[in-house]
């Protein structure tokens, strides 16, 4: 199982005290991935978001993503998302961002696509439209057009029913072999089957707990044996997010839990993404979910929602992800938690974890793309 870095721009309640606070989490989040570079994490994920206050300010990934290729050296960068449905992002321009960074990582660069995170965000993108499922049929339109636009050296040009293009070269083309390796952001079982058909990875960032490996596991590497794939090659990947924490001691741990605010992000999820199923009593927007006591976030480890503890509890709890089939577990970073504690979890993994786990020198996304 590998290993990977997940960052969205998170800003929280920080703003109400800091004028700065909506810098300082952006910089610091560059930090972050370039320790989890150099610790030996094989992915970074930055989101693509609109207008989704305090949850995540980080819209401008690309132009994110294109620092951390300069400040990196062997971690790969991926967009978590980039949305290509037309009226967000023109597709051939986000073809054209696709390959740029893929040139200034040196192939280093994981292309993750979805249609957003929920209808607050995406319908301001497309007036008169109130059904988030338009939104599959304008992606499930585009998604099969990128392989050929990196591939053809004059792309044929596209007619759909969302967006049109005469015959151009769209430039440039993919750095090195063949193209980056190509995911989807997926959310119901319906949706790993369907990437799983078309030969894309999953970013399974809906996944909660272990348990939930076995439906997802089912859905999707069933139908990755049969796939057509859209690309050149299969992305044989399910990537899941978790929080992890992991300190010295057991002690330090469980303090930092409870002082980091983690309550506020999982109000913040339901706020936004409206399409996701909301656990019975999960309270409504504005009310929020109470502060954590040390005793919950004991049962949260306990029931595998969170990663925490001393190194060696972490490479236990890690394990279990392993041992239920995960191909990559991805953290998303404690929000609220000071800096050089969120360091300290990159640093004590990066040391006491993953030479446990991820053996392999070698990412799996570019043995897929070298083997074409």
């Amino acid at each position: 199982m590998e290993f990977g870095l997940f960052v969205q721009g998170y800003v929280g309640k920080r703003a109400e005290t800091d004028p700065l606070a909506e810098h300082k989490a952006l910089m610091e989040e560059t930090e972050y991935v370039i320790q989890a570079d150099r610790s030996g994490f094989k992915y970074a994920w930055a989101s693509e978001h609109h207008f989704l206050e305090e949850y995540s300010h980080l819209s401008a990934n690309d132009v994110f993503l294109g620092y951390l290729a300069h400040a990196t050296d062997r971690i790969h960068l991926g967009s978590g998302i980039f949305n290509p449905l037309a009226p967000v992002n023109h597709p051939v321009k986000v073809a054209e961002k696709v390959a740029m960074l893929d040139h200034l990582t040196e192939g280093r660069f994981e292309f993750g696509s979805g249609r957003g995170a929920g209808s607050h965000e995406i319908l301001g993108f497309l007036p008169g439209i109130t059904d988030m499922n338009h939104t599959k049929e304008i992606w499930e339109e585009t998604i099969a057009e990128f392989p050929k636009m990196w591939l053809q050296d004059e792309y044929e040009g596209f007619q759909g029913k969302h967006w049109q293009l005469p015959p151009r070269k769209v430039l440039p083309k993919p750095y090195g072999r063949s193209h980056p390796a190509m995911w989807y952001a997926a959310g119901s079982p319906a949706s790993y089957a369907m990437a799983a058909k078309k030969g894309l990875g999953v970013l399974g960032f809906s996944i909660q707990k272990v348990a939930d490996m076995e439906w997802v596991l089912e859905q999707y590497k069933t139908a990755v044996v049969d796939a057509e794939p859209v690309g050149e090659f299969v992305n044989d990947n399910v990537m899941v997010t978790t929080t992890a924490i992991c300190a010295p001691t057991h002690a330090e741990a469980i303090e930092i839990a409870v002082n980091g605010g983690l309550h506020y992000l999982p109000s913040l999820v339901f706020r936004y993404h409206d399409t996701f199923p909301r656990p019975e009593g999960f309270p409504e927007w504005p009310e929020t979910l109470p502060p954590y006591t040390p005793e919950f976030v004991e049962l949260l480890i306990e029931e595998e929602l969170l990663i925490c503890g001393d190194p060696a509890e972490v490479r236990r709890q890690c394990g279990r992800w392993e041992e239920a089939g995960a191909d990559q577990l991805s953290f998303g970073l404690p929000v609220g938690v000071p800096k050089e504690e969120t360091l300290q979890t990159i640093r004590l993994i990066g040391e006491h974890v993953i030479p446990k786990i991820d053996t392999d020198p070698v990412h799996r996304t570019s043995r897929f793309r070298q083997a074409v």
